[in-house]
């Protein structure tokens, strides 16, 4: 009876070192240190309208990570996170405030290692790493200014292929004078109207390719 006790014991103890091996403080890691870019193609969409803080999402990793010409982490590794937060979009075209929480990559072992990321190379961050739309009235301003150039732009190059004859020299200055006039009616309205609506949502759409940077360095266990 204390033979099998014995068996069954060190069949216990040799499990639990099995299991406990890829754990283990001296495994073989290799590490990608603090300051590597990385580029995460996001699998699900997130919107500030309709996600809440604390919704998961998932993203995969888009270029292999190597160390001393190893890949340790191989292009289509899973990254998983969360929704840290969000501000409600306000008026005077504040635009709403996303932010996100990279919780873990997926070794090729299995392994969840936790990852510490900040999104980088994006117009819309914000100063503490939120995604936004519009900051404020001055930024929503800005963006009309562009649109209304565009509206003098558009119509002086709809006179110039209109027609190939000479009528293009009547036409193109009459297109040109019609542009700004609709440039001034819409800077004029959409000026004021930045002013009164509510700034826009933040919208992450499937596919979209963010670009983030480690904070803290990762140990990726090797086989």
């Amino acid at each position: 009876m204390k033979k099998i006790l014995s068996i069954i014991l060190t069949m216990l103890l040799t499990a639990q070192l099995t299991l406990a091996a890829p754990f283990n403080a001296n495994a073989k890691t290799k590490r990608i240190p603090a300051g590597t870019k990385l580029s995460l193609k996001m699998l699900t969409p997130l919107n500030t309208t309709t996600n809440t803080v604390g919704t998961d999402f998932t993203a995969m990793l888009e270029t292999d990570q190597k160390a001393e010409d190893d890949i340790i982490l191989p292009m289509g590794s899973i990254v998983r996170g969360n929704i840290r937060a969000i501000k409600d979009a306000k008026r005077m075209s504040k635009g709403a405030i996303l932010y996100l929480d990279f919780d873990h990559v997926v070794t090729p072992n299995g392994r969840q290692l936790p990852l510490s990321l900040t999104i980088i190379g994006r117009q819309d961050s914000t100063a503490d790493g939120g995604i936004t739309t519009t900051r404020g009235y001055f930024d929503a301003w800005k963006q009309t200014c562009k649109k209304s150039g565009q509206i003098t732009t558009d119509t002086i190059e709809w006179g110039k292929n209109v027609t190939d004859s000479g009528w293009q020299y009547v036409i193109v200055p009459v297109s040109a004078a019609g542009g700004v006039f609709g440039t001034a009616g819409y800077f004029v309205y959409d000026s004021i109207a930045d002013m009164i609506r509510k700034g826009k949502d933040v919208v992450i759409n499937q596919g979209e390719i963010l670009n983030v940077i480690l904070v803290e360095p990762i140990d990726v266990p090797v086989i």
